[in-house]
Parts: structure tokens; sequence; C-alpha cells
């Protein structure tokens, strides 16, 4: 299992405590530091399974900056995360073919 986790974030910082309370083995990866491109994005779209703009967060200034709204198409809001990933919904789970964001963090719970 990988985590896109911010330490910054309590609720990634709460997802990732409810993992390790379980003894569940994970792969800490800062996404913030570690760049992903528009194809991983795209593979984590399919996996997540929901429109690209819930994995978006829309209430961060570099949304509105990027001139991205509600009705942005997902190659667009996907191209955006790839270029600012401070943009990406966190933290986010990943399980094989299978990925949830963690918002409440309980959800990741949903992958064990």
């Amino acid at each position: 299992m990988i985590l896109w986790h911010n330490p910054r974030c309590s609720k990634s910082r709460q997802a990732l405590q409810l993992l390790e309370a379980r003894g569940v083995p994970v792969t800490v990866r800062r996404y913030l530091e570690e760049a992903q491109d528009a194809a991983e994005l795209a593979d984590l779209h399919a996996k997540l399974g929901v429109p690209a703009i819930e994995m978006v967060r829309v209430k961060e200034p570099e949304f509105k900056a990027a001139g991205l709204s509600r009705d942005s198409d997902a190659q667009r809001l996907l191209a955006a995360m790839a270029e600012t990933p401070k943009l990406i919904e966190r933290p986010v789970l990943i399980a094989g073919d299978r990925a949830v964001i963690g918002r409440p963090p309980e959800r990741i719970l949903e992958l064990l």
C-alpha cells in the first residue's frame, strides 16, 4: 500500500496513524516532494473511480489562479495537479488497482 502523504496536513497524519495503529505496512510518499506526472495522475483517477474534480483541492488559491472551475474537464484538472501538486486532495491510499481519498481519514480503512 502507498499513502500519498503531506505531514503538514492533520487529515493526512490521522490517516497514517490509523494505518500504523493497525500494523499495516505502508510506503509513505510525500507527493509534494516526489513529483507525479499527468499519466500517473490519470492512473490514480482510474483507481479512485471518482470524477477528477473530487481529486482537487478547489479551495486552494492555485485552483482559481490556474483558471480552473468545477466544470473543467478531467484532462485539464489532471494536468493542473501534475503542475501544482498542492492541488491534489489528500491523503490518498493506493492498494493495487484500487485507491481512496482519506476524507475523512477513516475512509482509508475501506481498502484494508
